[in-house]
């Protein structure tokens, strides 16, 4: 018997971009965002520093024209330190493979020393962000209620986050 070479179709995965946000991405950004978290983010302490401080940096990941990913850097201050807020990092279910959540924790952390910054500080999963550098930030004092275990700092600088967490308008 004869083999016959049947076409296998192969299905190629379309390469992520992640590009800096863009004005006009601001809508596609929220809903990702909300679809992530649900409505229950607007009661967090976070949210309430985002609300009030100015952004310094937004990426996007996108799979063809459809955003797939999302993080924020917000402008602030931990004391003496000139810092930025990261947050919150949205990526969409089905995406949710290979790394994208590191790779957006990736540019951000670029961003901060390209910036000259002290450091970044954000509130999340120690497991998750000290692979990358961030540890405990215990003499940052976020105004509002927070699970001080998950208030972590990533040094750029030898200037420490002590003191009041302050929005830079």
């Amino acid at each position: 018997m004869n083999a016959v070479a049947t076409p296998v179709s192969v299905e190629t995965a379309t390469p992520v971009r992640i590009v800096r946000e863009r004005a006009g991405d601001a809508a596609a950004i929220d809903a990702l965002v909300l679809a992530a978290f649900g409505p229950g983010r607007f009661a967090k302490t976070a949210e309430r520093l985002r609300e009030a401080t100015a952004l310094a940096a937004g990426f996007c990941a996108f799979e063809d024209e459809r955003l797939i990913g999302s993080v924020r850097l917000w402008s602030i201050k931990v004391g003496a330190a000139r810092s930025v807020f990261l947050g919150p990092i949205a990526v969409d279910a089905a995406s949710r493979r290979g790394g994208l959540g590191a790779d957006l924790v990736q540019a951000c952390i670029e961003e901060a020393r390209a910036m000259k910054l002290d450091g970044v500080l954000l509130v999340g999963d120690p497991p998750y962000f000290s692979r990358f550098g961030f540890v405990d930030a215990p003499n940052a004092d976020l105004a509002g209620p927070v699970d001080r275990r998950r208030v972590m700092w990533l040094p750029i600088t030898d200037v420490a986050p002590v003191g009041a967490v302050r929005p830079v308008p």
